[in-house]
């Protein structure tokens, strides 16, 4: 069985993309993959096995 987590991408100009990639990163080490990727919008979604 799946679960997935909806979170909003961090904002703010400088440094933008090691601010992605540290949010990102740290879901990632709570078991969450990264399944969605809003462009215009500032959503993400992760997804990962419910019983891990």
């Amino acid at each position: 069985m799946k679960e997935y987590k909806v979170a909003s991408k961090p904002f703010g100009l400088s440094k933008n993309n090691q601010r992605l990639e540290d949010f990102l990163n740290q879901y990632a080490r709570e078991g969450w993959q990264l399944k969605f990727l809003g462009e215009q919008i500032s959503t993400v979604v992760f997804e990962r096995e419910k019983n891990r």
